[in-house]
């Protein structure tokens, strides 16, 4: 635990807090442990401490980290959590001021998402589809199918993670409601919807897999596999994927469940789905990891200056 690491009182507080109030894992613990100790070990050294740094300590320790040569992204990392443990200190009464509010993130060489169009994902589902009714096919082929073809469906739908999307309980397949509950990173716990498409590719696997392994039907999950987990694996899900990819006459380097869970945002953002409401879906807890979809706004908005603005030349 954090505590054995003789971290400052001040960071130990902000630790307990985020673990019981967030649910934050021991990882996400002890990566906030590694920053904030070298944050509060650099100020030290500029004799500070978190209780009187100013902004232009933490604009200088920025500077540090880029003269060490850490890149943008760690730095930007290292930031986000200097914010969050300084406004857990105004939040406690440690102080009175947010010496990081002001601060921008370093620039980042914005790495984009890859993302499939809403024609490429429509033909994708499509041709998960196809021969999902041939009783001529093998029967563990058949079920495989199925199985791809609903797992798709619900990716697309809900915009899960893959690791949530593989581990849904087989109670998912008896809501009757357009919704299914979901306990994500953390221990959050959000609501996603699940749209009639979804619910009639889970009746149809489901229905498929009691007439030909009623046994494996009958267990806790929703994609039952032999394994140690007694679910899916994301591996086995990726594969499936990109060979569905390959039949629909799209590159499998650029198809994931990943990519999947981007188009899911990126489309409903596309269609005026307001960023918040993404976040709450992804199940981000913290707006600034859905605002990499923005770059679908802006792309829109191009597009709306272009084509309605009178002195834009069209």
């Amino acid at each position: 635990m954090p505590g054995a690491r003789s971290l400052p009182p001040l960071i130990e507080a902000f630790l307990d807090m985020i673990a019981a109030e967030r649910g934050a894992s021991k990882n996400t613990q002890d990566a906030y442990a590694r920053d904030l100790a070298d944050y509060a070990a650099v100020l030290a050294g500029a004799g500070k401490t978190p209780q009187n740094a100013a902004t232009g300590d933490i604009r200088a320790y920025l500077t540090f980290l880029a003269e060490r040569g850490l890149k943008s992204a760690s730095s930007a990392r290292k930031l986000s959590s200097i914010r969050q443990f300084h406004r857990f200190l105004v939040s406690d009464g440690r102080r009175s001021d947010d010496p990081a509010l002001i601060i921008e993130a370093p620039r980042l060489g914005r790495r984009l998402p890859k993302i499939l169009s809403i024609a490429e994902v429509g033909h994708l589902l499509a041709v998960s589809k196809e021969g999902l009714d041939d009783e001529a096919r093998p029967v563990g082929e058949r079920l495989r199918a199925l199985r791809t073809a609903c797992l798709l469906e619900l990716l697309y739908a809900t915009g899960l993670r893959v690791s949530e999307l593989v581990a849904l309980p087989a109670s998912a397949a008896q809501t009757k409601d357009p919704f299914i509950h979901i306990r994500g990173k953390g221990g959050r716990e959000r609501l996603v919807p699940l749209s009639s498409a979804a619910r009639e590719a889970i009746a149809a696997y489901r229905s498929f897999l009691k007439k030909t392994h009623a046994g494996a039907s009958a267990g806790p999950w929703l994609f039952p596999a032999d394994g140690a987990s007694g679910h899916l694996t994301r591996q086995v899900f990726a594969r499936d994927l990109k060979t569905c990819a390959a039949a629909a006459g799209i590159a499998p380097a650029r198809v994931s469940p990943h990519v999947l869970r981007h188009a899911f945002a990126s489309h409903l953002l596309q269609n005026g789905a307001d960023l918040r409401v993404v976040q709450e879906l992804l199940g981000h807890a913290d707006i600034s990891t859905t605002q990499i979809y923005t770059h679908v706004l802006d792309e829109r908005m191009k597009a709306m200056v272009r084509d309605l603005h009178p002195l834009s030349g069209n």
